[in-house]
């Protein structure tokens, strides 16, 4: 018996239906991928658990089983914003049925995660890059940011993905992008359709009020900003690893207790009055214009080589306890020395969100100084415990954040236009800074929401 023979018809419809199964298959898979980069707060989260014993722990220690590990070992494999990075974004996947692309970019897209990563890997769908060479997006600073030098050289030089912009410091008539720094300069007329952003990388209680102006996009330090511009930005290369075990003793030799480097003494948050009160009951040092130790600013290495070498704590306090509001007195002076910071300034669930696991002590954990310099003093006498606060070295990096790669990249999105109704309200609202302790904040919160 012969085999049955096929028509050019039949063959021309398995071929038509194969090829649709797999532009099917492909376009799920490039859904996962872009799902990847981001945080899903639908998923199931994995909690961390550490033993009972250590008291102080972060606030929360979850990671997101979805989010993509990154190849430590092969810097050809690293996204192009980490160090060695060479991967590259590819033009974004669109959604078959609304025709929007699937990347998460903006605050009310996703609200738990500040969309950085999502923001460096953005590239247009359909990106045309000869068209946009022709059509280049103008940026136009009329103040401050002097490391924005005008023309295209920050695109250039920074390898940006997107990088058809150009920054000019005049005719504002003619931009797409005008950024403020600080505050709202008299600029004249603005045209329809022109964004606004206003930059802010100092707290609420630093910053004027902005009157009467449509702002359309928010460049600050605070996760919910549309483009957010943090201190420094924390990326694990597999967020499933947060500590591994490290063959140095992070507490050998060391013969003193805490420091502190300060130099303003009124600080909002009543910061000096904790570190006097702490120092009641443990050893603080305190350096520069607050206290009767002195290190001059001249030699500010010096300084902090000594809390590599005889300290086992620095106070990383910050003047204001605001929202999100963690700078370098965390990020350089304590996690870039061999030293546990003891933190105050924004929320503890702000610090869980923004630093290594298991990185810190909050002064909130406890109910008062005294009980503070009680742990201190257990850690003191247990190297094992305090090393334990360093088990994050080496499992992430702290990644540059480009600013203005992602704000040029952001210029070419296709989001409709949108602006704030009160950018005052937004910034420094009820809720956003606190004179107190975020504990007494919390309670007080609580209180009201039960009465």
């Amino acid at each position: 018996m012969g085999l049955p023979r096929l028509s050019l018809k039949r063959c021309f419809l398995y071929v038509f239906c194969f090829t649709g199964m797999l532009l099917v298959i492909i376009n799920v898979r490039q859904k996962d991928i872009w799902q990847s980069l981001r945080t899903n707060p639908s998923q199931v989260q994995a909690v961390r658990t550490v033993p009972e014993a250590s008291k102080a722990l972060n606030f929360t220690g979850t990671i997101n089983l979805a989010e993509r590990p990154v190849d430590s070992s092969d810097p050809s494999r690293r996204p192009w914003y980490m160090k060695g990075g060479r991967r590259m974004p590819f033009p974004a996947v669109k959604s078959r049925r609304t025709g929007r692309r699937l990347a998460k970019l903006w605050p009310d897209e996703d609200a738990n995660d500040d969309r950085v990563t999502n923001q460096l890997m953005f590239m247009p769908p359909e990106y045309n890059r000869t068209y946009a060479e022709s059509h280049l997006k103008k940026i136009m600073i009329p103040h401050g940011m002097g490391e924005a030098l005008t023309g295209r050289d920050v695109f250039f030089n920074q390898k940006c993905p997107v990088n058809t912009c150009v920054i000019t410091r005049d005719n504002m008539e003619n931009a797409d992008l005008v950024v403020f720094q600080d505050y709202i300069s008299h600029v004249g007329h603005r045209p329809p359709n022109q964004i606004w952003m206003i930059y802010f990388l100092e707290c609420p209680y630093h910053t004027q009020n902005i009157k009467n102006a449509a702002i359309n996009w928010t460049g600050t330090y605070r996760k919910d900003s549309d483009i957010v511009a943090p201190y420094e930005r924390w990326q694990y290369y597999d967020p499933s690893v947060t500590q591994i075990n490290q063959h140095f003793n992070y507490a050998a030799n060391k013969t003193k207790k805490v420091a502190w480097f300060v130099s303003n003494c009124h600080a909002r948050n009543q910061r000096m009055r904790y570190a006097k009160e702490l120092g009641k009951h443990i050893q603080v040092d305190i350096y520069g214009a607050c206290g009767p130790l002195h290190c001059p600013r001249s030699q500010a290495q010096t300084c902090f080589d000594m809390l590599d070498v005889d300290y086992k704590f620095y106070l990383a306090f910050e003047n204001s306890n605001c929202k999100d509001y963690i700078t370098e007195k965390f990020f350089v002076n304590g996690l870039g020395h061999n030293v546990l910071p003891i933190v105050m300034g924004a929320h503890p669930t702000d610090y869980a969100r923004s630093a290594p696991y298991r990185s810190y002590i909050h002064v909130d954990e406890f109910e008062s100084p005294k009980e503070l310099a009680e742990y201190l003093y257990r850690l003191d006498n247990d190297d094992e415990l305090y090393n334990s606060y360093f088990k994050w070295k080496g499992t992430g990096e702290f990644i540059n954040t480009y600013f203005f790669c992602r704000v040029c990249a952001m210029l070419h999105d296709d989001r409709p236009p949108k602006s704030y109704n009160d950018v005052n309200d937004w910034w420094r609202g009820n809720g956003v800074c606190t004179s107190g302790s975020w504990r007494e904040h919390d309670a007080v919160a609580m209180s009201s929401r039960n009465v």
